[in-house]
């Protein structure tokens, strides 16, 4: 059992923690953050001449070659469709997360627009004891310590050099 896991996601990649006592005794003691699993959105990494048939949106040339007119091809709410569905695979990880280590608080961490689908897609059982907190900031793409470091100064999680019993 962890008392604390985290969440850091983006719209291309989401990285699932748990807060483990340090094995070894040392400079490296307390906690550390452990990387226990990790999403790939393969939607958010394909090339728009990979996910769209014409690579601009938006104006297209009348026959004949008259003026050119506007249309809306609606790719803002095809790419927020996808990000949605992704935020939809990070709750179903977020679940077994909880269910596996049982955590006391889940922190998430990721940008405005992915906490709002998080929180849509994100429930929690019934008599779930679960401390749900959140961090505004895109830290998918960091180290474990930097990750650490920011939610540490944040208050999310406890500092380094504590150890919490579990």
């Amino acid at each position: 059992m962890s008392r604390y896991c985290v969440i850091v996601a983006d719209r291309s990649r989401a990285r699932f923690f748990c807060l483990d006592p340090a094995a070894a005794p040392g400079p490296d003691t307390g906690l550390r953050l452990v990387e226990v699993s990790d999403l790939v959105n393969p939607e958010a990494s394909l090339s728009g001449r990979e996910t769209w048939t014409e690579t601009r949106s938006g104006r297209n040339m009348a026959r004949g070659g008259g003026s050119a007119h506007g249309y809306d091809d609606h790719r803002e709410s095809h790419a927020e469709e996808f990000d949605r569905r992704f935020a939809k695979r990070i709750a179903e990880g977020a679940h077994d997360l909880l269910r596996q280590y049982r955590p006391r608080r889940l922190v998430l961490a990721a940008s405005s627009h992915m906490l709002g689908l998080l929180r849509g897609a994100l429930t929690f059982p019934a008599g779930s004891n679960v401390e749900l907190r959140e961090a505004c900031k895109d830290l998918a793409h960091m180290a474990p310590l930097e990750i650490r470091r920011h939610l540490a100064d944040a208050g999310l999680i406890p500092a380094r050099a504590s150890r919490v019993t579990t």
